[in-house]
């Protein structure tokens, strides 16, 4: 059960996040009472905040926003969001990596110590935006399935303690692993681990995950192939084993200005060729997949190489022409 304090700025936050909140709705977020409610929201007056009781049928409360407020209190899953957004910064490319560094340092110097120790136990690595859908595989979607703060810092805190974690995922029986490392991607996380039953590296949803306590006993940490979590993750979201590279990739001409086919190239690499064409150097995880990405330009292609790709283009072709024909 939350105590008095932690419920208040649970309270607090919810006010903050919108104008009018009902009683009834705000008793069923807080699982307490009705006069419990109020008497919270009495305690928040007290401190200085101005809140408004809102009558009638669906009568509630509203935070005075145009008043001027205490300073700003955050809950703990604000606080762990905050961590998280500040240290993904870097993909942002404005130039606020070290500002989002100091601002990250000024609020952890103002956490109580408990919260303190729960952000540093959060350690991820956050990949940038994949290079296309429309050239990825289908498991490796990009998502927002919710995981629960708790959930990260379990597994983060287990791989930065080399403890084994057991979990479900779906299964019958736990999965117990080695976890190494978590990963964000398209607003996914993910654990990369070493599968104790399958002894070979896996990669797993933690929204998918429901951790088991205790962890297990300590473990040698094995080195993830190739010697980087977040390259071994993006080389399998591009259907390769080993290194960060699509497993087919191949040349091709473009009827098109370079200006109209590189917002479209995701990271794949576009020459002008000064006459209204261009070439452009793309990837996927097979040579089929890779013509029918190409296909989005809606204009003629004209393969430069490999071979393969050229083969794939009539394999698409064929199959094409079976649907078309029902």
């Amino acid at each position: 059960m939350a105590t008095p304090t932690s419920r208040l700025l649970t309270l607090l936050s919810l006010l903050q996040a919108r104008r009018d909140w009902p009683g009834a709705l705000l008793a069923e977020r807080l699982d307490i009472s009705h006069r419990t409610v109020r008497r919270d929201i009495d305690r928040l007056r007290e401190m200085g905040y101005r809140i408004e009781a809102t009558m009638g049928p669906d009568g509630g409360y509203r935070l005075d926003a145009d008043e001027q407020l205490p300073p700003l209190l955050f809950d703990d899953d604000q606080v762990i969001a905050l961590a998280v957004a500040l240290r993904s910064a870097p993909l942002l490319g404005a130039g606020t990596e070290e500002a989002a560094l100091r601002a990250l340092t000024t609020i952890r110097q103002v956490m109580p110590s408990r919260l303190r120790h729960r952000v540093d136990a959060l350690d991820f690595t956050t990949l940038g935006p994949r290079a296309s859908t429309s050239n990825t595989r289908s498991n490796a979607s990009p998502g927002t399935d919710s995981v629960t703060p708790d959930v990260l810092i379990a597994l983060s805190s287990a791989a930065r303690a080399h403890e084994v974690l057991r979990f479900d995922y779906g299964t019958a029986t736990p999965r117990r692993v080695e976890p190494h490392h978590l990963v964000a991607s398209n607003g996914r996380w993910y654990l990369v681990a070493w599968d104790l039953d399958r002894e070979a590296w896996r990669i797993f949803r933690a929204d998918r995950v429901t951790p088991r306590i205790p962890t297990g006993p300590r473990f040698s940490p094995r080195e993830v192939p190739g010697g980087d979590a977040a390259a071994f993750v993006s080389a399998r979201f591009k259907g390769s084993a080993e290194r960060d590279e699509w497993p087919c990739t191949g040349t091709v001409v473009v009827h098109l200005p370079a200006s109209e086919v590189a917002p479209f190239a995701a990271d794949g690499i576009v020459t002008d060729l000064g006459d209204g064409r261009c070439t452009l150097v793309s990837g996927s995880w097979s040579w089929v997949a890779l013509a029918a990405a190409l296909g989005r330009f809606d204009t003629r292609i004209d393969v430069v190489d490999p071979p393969d790709l050229t083969a794939a283009f009539g394999t698409l072709a064929a199959r094409n022409a079976e649907t078309a024909a029902g």
